[in-house]
Order: structure tokens, then C-alpha cells, then sequence
């Protein structure tokens, strides 16, 4: 009996030194680390001019407004299809609409309001111009929301660039940190970042603009200088964790 409580804190006792071991080798193993941000600014040309074209039609008949609003809207985009423009379709809305009559003090229906909204960009300012200058004057088109902005295809490599940069920022101060303690950042361990585009743009009124108003207001922030000079602003930033050597 006794030689096999003698075996068996044997055994126990083989296996904390052994769990000690492991511990201590599993502690040594376990690499130093340092956790830094990194950041990148850069700037990207807006390479793209859009405007909103929206075409809105009332009539006692729902039929008629959808089938005005329709029939223009078709024509619009006919005639955008001959140009180098990307175009897509960001508003179509039928509803009744209607007022308050003071004397009746009762609400009075003005008949179906169809409104049916097209974006178009393109490269050149004056083939926006140019469409503008087409639909100008004509009943039921407005244009709204003429921008500047900076295309898909030209930021991406830049904010690419600007984010292996951060990258790079992040390890110069992982290094600047260790070294205050003779060492140097050594592989990165793990990542996250978020990336940001600015953009600014011109405020437009909250009612709708006819296309003759546009041009002529355009025009004058054009000329002055507005939105032509303004960058899209990149903003990318990390959070890194590095080993230490």
C-alpha cells in the first residue's frame, strides 16, 4: 500500500515539474510586443463633374403624370446615351400631392406628382455643361446638385499608396518606442485600419433648380474658383502590434 502512494506522488509530483517546464517555456515563447498608430494624408484630384436631373410632372391622372414623367425622362436619357457619360437612375416616386385650403380649412389634393431623377458624371466639365445648356428652359426638368468628386478608379490606388504608408509610420514609431529600451520593432503581429474621403462640396438649395438657374450659378463658382480647386482629402490611418527584438 505504501509503495503505491510512494508511486503515485511520484507520478504527481514528475507532472508538475513537467507542467512547470511547459509553463516556462510556453512564457519564453511568448513574443514582447508594442502597439502603435500609424497615419497618411494625402490629397486626390476629383477627376469627374455630375449633376442630377429630375424630371417632375402633376396631374389629376396618375397615369398621365407617370407616363409624362416617363416619356421625358426617356428622352433625357436618349440623348445622354449619345455623349461619354456614366448615368444611373437615384430617384422614381409617384405619390398624391396636396395642400391646405385655408378657406375650406380642409386638406385638397393638387393630383399625382411623378418625380423620376437621373445622375450623370463625366470627365469633362463641359459635357456637363452641354447638357445643361440642352435641357435648359424646358418644362419639368430641374438639375440639382452639380460636385466635382474624385472617381473609384483614381483613389483607389492612392489610398492603396497612402496605406502602406501608414504602415510604414506606424513602424517608425514602434521603433522610436523601442528603442528607448535598446531594441527595434520586428515583424507586425496584426493590423487594423480605416481609411476616409472629404470631399467639399458646394452647397445646393432645398428646392429644385431649373437648368438655365444652374448654368448661371455654376458658371460664376466655376470662374471664382469653387470646386474645381478642391481636392478630395485621404485620410488612412492604422493600429499595428509589432514584435520587439
Amino acid at each position: 500500500m505504501k509503495k503505491a502512494l510512494i508511486w503515485t506522488g511520484s507520478v504527481i509530483g514528475v507532472a508538475a515539474v513537467l507542467a512547470l517546464v511547459f509553463g516556462a517555456m510556453e512564457r519564453n515563447n511568448t513574443p514582447r510586443t508594442i502597439s502603435v498608430t500609424g497615419e497618411c494624408l494625402t490629397t486626390a484630384p476629383k477627376d469627374r463633374t455630375a449633376i442630377t436631373l429630375r424630371v417632375t410632372t402633376l396631374n389629376k391622372s396618375a397615369a398621365v403624370s407617370m407616363k409624362s414623367a416617363s416619356e421625358k425622362i426617356a428622352e433625357i436619357t436618349n440623348y445622354l446615351k449619345t455623349l461619354d457619360v456614366k448615368m444611373q437612375t437615384t430617384d422614381f416616386n409617384s405619390y398624391e400631392k396636396t395642400e391646405w385650403d385655408r378657406v375650406a380649412q380642409k386638406s385638397v389634393s393638387l393630383g399625382i406628382e411623378t418625380t423620376i431623377a437621373v445622375e450623370v458624371s463625366a470627365s469633362s466639365i463641359e459635357t456637363i455643361e452641354k447638357i445643361l445648356t440642352q435641357f435648359a428652359g424646358q418644362p419639368n426638368v430641374y438639375s440639382e446638385n452639380l460636385r466635382m468628386f474624385t472617381s473609384t478608379e483614381t483613389s483607389k490606388p492612392i489610398m492603396e499608396e497612402c496605406l502602406g504608408a501608414a504602415v510604414e509610420n506606424a513602424r517608425s514609431r514602434a521603433n522610436a518606442l523601442a528603442a528607448g529600451d535598446g531594441r527595434r520593432a520586428g515583424k507586425m503581429i496584426a493590423a487594423e485600419y480605416g481609411a476616409s474621403a472629404a470631399s467639399v462640396a458646394r452647397p445646393t438649395a432645398n428646392f429644385l433648380r431649373s437648368a438655365k438657374m444652374a448654368v448661371a450659378e455654376d458658371a460664376v463658382a466655376y470662374s471664382a474658383g469653387g470646386i474645381v480647386a478642391q481636392d478630395t482629402q485621404i485620410t488612412v490611418n492604422v493600429s499595428a502590434v509589432f514584435e520587439i527584438k
